[in-house]
């Protein structure tokens, strides 16, 4: 178990992403690209130009010009997004966003999931926080007010319940595992965007200098809004949810998810 109290917890989860740092990541992305491109074609002249990079190309060009756009949108580095495309076009990743909620709270934006069939909804304390009720939308179902039916704030989580029956739900692991390398996906609302499929791997466990447990660190790109998001194993069942990023000084930017036996433990 690592313990690092020079270790902070990133604000970005808390507070929005600056515009100008949003900018710099698509220009990274775009220059990567363009480098990529370019170094293929040095090498191999006689092949055609390849249509991944082509379109990569495009994609970064469009939403660089978006960008451009003062106080519209704020676009983040591309990746997510191109790796989120091509997972959502799988079957499981589509039952799984079915699952997976916005959750609105007049001031904030954040992620939640059902996790059974009669409206009872998993997400973090912070999203929620000093609420006792939230509007929370189903990609297909629409829109629900939810009440906060329990909060745990030591362990950063809350339960909402709405009424209604026969809603999709993801299934929660009762004995899951977080040995490193293990590789996840995880779905949330980041940044302006809805319903983000994205994936990464475990990377170890660690002990907060302000927690008491300690929680899991991944190798994925979360940002803000992705609190409250399900972490999903390769067998479909949530063995985390969302709730920070960190700096950490030796893996450098990493998200940070809560065990999902922490609420098992809570509610049992």
């Amino acid at each position: 178990m690592d313990k690092d109290k020079h270790d902070i917890i990133d604000d970005d989860l808390y507070e929005e992403i600056d515009d100008e740092e949003l900018y710099e990541l698509v220009e990274q992305e775009r220059r990567r690209a363009l480098a990529r491109a370019s170094e293929e074609q040095n090498q191999k002249p006689k092949r055609p130009f390849p249509k991944w990079a082509f379109w990569l190309i495009a994609f970064a060009l469009v939403f660089n010009v978006i960008a451009l756009i003062p106080k519209t949108f704020s676009i983040p580095a591309i990746d997510f997004l191109i790796t989120s495309a091509k997972l959502s076009v799988q079957d499981e990743i589509q039952t799984y966003k079915q699952a997976v909620v916005v959750i609105e709270t007049g001031t904030s934006k954040g992620t939640g999931f059902a996790i059974s069939s009669d409206g009872t909804i998993l997400t973090n304390h912070h999203v929620i926080e000093g609420e006792k009720e939230v509007t929370v939308a189903f990609p297909n179902q629409g829109l629900y007010k939810a009440d906060v039916e329990h909060t745990y704030p030591s362990v950063d989580l809350a339960v909402l319940d709405v009424e209604d029956q026969n809603l999709p739900h993801l299934q929660l692991a009762e004995n899951p595992d977080y040995k490193t390398d293990t590789p996840i996906y995880f779905i949330g609302n980041p940044l302006r965007f809805n319903g983000i499929a994205n994936k990464g791997t475990i990377i170890d466990s660690i002990t907060l200098s302000d927690w008491q447990q300690p929680v899991v660190m991944l190798d994925a790109p979360v940002y803000n809004g992705n609190s409250g998001s399900p972490v999903i194993n390769q067998d479909g069942k949530v063995i985390g949810v969302v709730f920070a990023t960190l700096d950490h000084e030796k893996y450098d930017r990493v998200g940070l998810f809560i065990p999902v036996t922490y609420y098992l433990d809570h509610r049992d």
